[in-house]
């Protein structure tokens, strides 16, 4: 490039740096749910998340998302809730430069390898949250090993109310150009289509993401790698890299929602390898066998040869995560 062509951009820049000297950086972040002062508690940090009132006019899209592993992205089946403390134990207390000695060390950032996906919306939370979900996750723990079912139980109930819902994918990550299309507010809904007003008292009215049924949308969790941003960069989900690196150029059209969405049927019950829909979409399996007798010297013994053929169909590498 010619230093005519870079000369007017340097003084755009230019521009731009006095105009930003004049006004707030992120206009419009005040306005966010993830702006308000951070929650203190598990049960703050669920009130300002709380998705009860989309019920009411949602009821299938909510009853679709209860049977989905993002109703449920901190306990999961127990096993997540353990990973989250083996991140801990076998982590940050063996880091020497982490600080961490024992759960009272924890603090948010200290999670967030897990929780960038798993509980974005830990972000807006002090570090007495992240210590709390530590607790209750040894609390839940020690009740299991004392057969303890009631209050086994209860700590469950605490952990699964910590979820990916409604608010964090229709308001807090609706939006991932911030600069470009504004910062996501605290009083709007966000959805694929449709803008004006929206019957709830505290969303008061409706947009259209630019991403919502977009790939991109879903990368912000089901990543492209390494999470170089944190402290201590972790791997884990690179669905939204193959897919973005090897589908896309190869010429598939197909996006996340298309899959996980509408073709499985399962609509907002967005699940993986897990459920028959998904399986059947996902690979494509051929199994050949055959029985023979085999003579191993005198002995006559009964064998099989089994040859089994898969072949990923999915839009990226398998497994993920």
């Amino acid at each position: 490039m010619t230093l005519r062509k870079l000369l007017p951009l340097a003084l755009l820049c230019a521009a731009g740096a006095a105009l930003g000297a004049q006004a707030p950086a992120g206009i419009g972040r005040d306005k966010t749910l993830a702006a308000l002062p951070k929650a203190n508690s598990i049960a703050e940090l669920v009130a300002r998340y709380d998705s009860q009132s989309c019920i009411e006019c949602h009821q299938d899209a909510h009853d679709q998302w209860a049977a989905s592993m993002h109703s449920r992205p901190i306990f999961g089946t127990g096993r997540t809730a353990m990973t989250f403390r083996t991140s801990i134990d076998n982590g940050c207390m063996e880091w020497e430069a982490s600080g961490v000695k024992t759960a009272k060390d924890v603090r948010v950032e200290h999670l967030m390898g897990c929780a960038k996906c798993h509980l974005p919306q830990l972000a807006d939370a002090t570090d007495k949250v992240a210590q709390e979900i530590v607790t209750t996750i040894d609390a839940w723990r020690d009740a299991v090993n004392n057969d303890d079912e009631p209050g086994a139980e209860k700590f469950a109930t605490t952990l699964n109310s910590l979820n990916i819902n409604c608010l964090v994918c229709h308001n807090r990550n609706a939006i991932v150009h911030k600069w470009v299309d504004g910062y996501p507010r605290r009083d709007t809904v966000y959805g694929v289509s449709g803008e004006g007003e929206h019957p709830d008292d505290r969303f008061k009215s409706m947009k259209p993401s630019p991403i919502m049924s977009e790939s991109i949308f879903c990368g912000q969790c089901h990543g492209q790698g390494p999470n170089f941003e944190l402290e201590n960069p972790t791997q884990c989900a690179t669905a939204y890299g193959s897919y973005l690196f090897a589908y896309v150029p190869e010429g598939g059209s197909e996006t996340c929602v298309d899959c996980h969405m509408k073709k499985s049927g399962l609509g907002h019950n967005m699940q993986s390898f897990r459920v028959k829909e998904m399986s059947d979409l996902a690979v494509d399996m051929h199994v050949d066998a055959r029985a023979i007798v085999w003579r191993d010297n005198t002995t006559m013994r009964p064998k099989a040869t089994v040859k089994v053929e898969l072949t990923n169909r999915t839009g990226h590498g398998i497994p993920d995560g």
